[in-house]
């Protein structure tokens, strides 16, 4: 069985390094594309193609559906473009091609909306931070004066992104100098995001949110259409080089089950969540693997080979290892030659 993972996040490395340690009978051929043909996914898939560059999302489409008939792909594991793949489905069967999607487009689309996700999602075991969304100076103030007097602490980050970036905590002390010379990552100074919001003038939507302190946890999950297959949760820890660890919170997990089901996940994604007076906060979701899913199968299951294997040919009599509760993983980088 042919099976592609096009252009995506590096993690695509760790997927295949598992799938093809698994697959010892052999069940699948790897073929994985990039522009790149230095990534070190390149050498670690059966196969390598080069991905074209400066296609519109529409074309990208046209090209995806190209490859899949000349290349004879059976599973497609959509990286880039995935919202928009997401909801052309049908264009794929009728070429011999399924597509394995985290969610449907429009689930996919609200769940990257951070807005809208945080303003609609109901989850009592598990709620977002408080927030308020702003578009422009005036509208920062707004959510700052109402925020200010409930919270300590407040943060910022956009509607929109990815891998945290635009995060930061709003720093009411400290100019941008001094938390530079602190060497203080991810805080901002107070009154230089003000005076940036007022030169700015308007800009894409931003999040003012109430700063949670506690312990963060991320879930790599495996979902079937909404049902939850299985998943480790790791706990990772505020001290540089101690690891993480996986603790099976119990809400957690259930936090994770409703999500799950509430928007027919399917797939590989995680969920991120965050500590606050002890109890967890949900964060996000991300469609997707994480960038530490190698630690989470460290614990037990091979969890991109139970993706790629339950979709291939059904969850059932699929044997998952059991997440072995308590243990500390972590992450160590080794060099590897390059074409």
């Amino acid at each position: 069985m042919r099976v592609w993972f096009n252009r995506t996040f590096s993690s695509v490395y760790a997927a295949i390094d598992l799938i093809r340690e698994a697959d010892t009978d052999g069940r699948f051929h790897i073929i994985h594309s990039n522009p790149n043909a230095r990534t070190p996914a390149a050498r670690l898939a059966h196969e390598f193609h080069p991905e074209p560059t400066g296609l519109a999302p529409g074309e990208y489409v046209e090209w995806c559906l190209a490859f899949c008939r000349e290349q004879r792909v059976d599973i497609f594991v959509p990286g880039r473009e995935a919202t928009l793949l997401a909801g052309v489905h049908a264009r794929f069967e009728a070429i011999g091609t399924r597509v394995l999607s985290a969610a449907s487009e429009e689930a996919l689309q609200f769940i990257h909306d951070k807005a809208r996700f945080y303003a609609e999602t109901v989850l009592p075991g598990a709620p977002v931070a408080e927030f308020r969304r702003f578009e422009d100076a005036a509208g920062f103030e707004r959510a700052y004066d109402v925020l200010r007097a409930r919270h300590a602490k407040l943060c910022v980050k956009p509607s929109h992104s990815i891998y945290g970036l635009g995060f930061a905590v709003l720093d009411e002390e400290r100019n941008a100098a001094q938390l530079l010379m602190a060497g203080t990552e991810y805080h901002v100074s107070l009154a230089d995001f003000r005076r940036g919001l007022v030169e700015m003038g308007s800009f894409r939507t931003m999040l003012l949110m109430e700063y949670l302190d506690g312990r963060e946890y991320s879930v790599d999950c495996v979902g079937d259409q909404g049902r939850l297959v299985t998943a480790v949760v790791r706990r990772k820890s505020n001290q540089s080089g101690a690891g993480q660890r996986i603790d099976q919170r119990a809400d957690i997990l259930e936090a994770t089950a409703q999500l799950c089901s509430t928007h027919g996940l399917n797939g590989i994604f995680n969920v991120q969540f965050k500590e606050a007076a002890g109890k967890p906060r949900l964060l996000e979701i991300n469609p997707r693997m994480s960038g530490g899913i190698g630690m989470a199968c460290i614990a037990g299951p091979n969890l991109p080979w139970i993706a790629l294997r339950g979709f291939a040919e059904g969850f059932d009599g699929l044997d998952i290892a059991p997440v072995r509760n308590g243990m500390r993983v972590g992450e160590q980088a080794h060099a590897v030659e390059l074409a």
